[in-house]
């Protein structure tokens, strides 16, 4: 089952998302346990979310 977006109100673009994922991976030395562990996994699937809505919009420009 594909994830779904946030209930938290509008989606945020996939490169603001990507930058919570690394602040968090730095924060915790990249050991991510507990509450850390299911933040990281709420950001991953907020940014599926959001790289497949930019890809639909055509906002995603592919590397060569």
């Amino acid at each position: 089952m594909p994830p779904t977006s946030p209930s938290r109100g509008p989606l945020r673009p996939s490169a603001v998302v990507n930058a919570a994922i690394r602040a968090l991976l730095e924060r915790t030395g990249g050991w991510l346990y507990g509450d850390t562990r299911s933040e990281y996994e709420q950001l991953v699937a907020e940014w599926t979310v959001a790289v497949a809505a930019e890809q639909l919009r055509g906002d995603v420009v592919k590397a060569a």
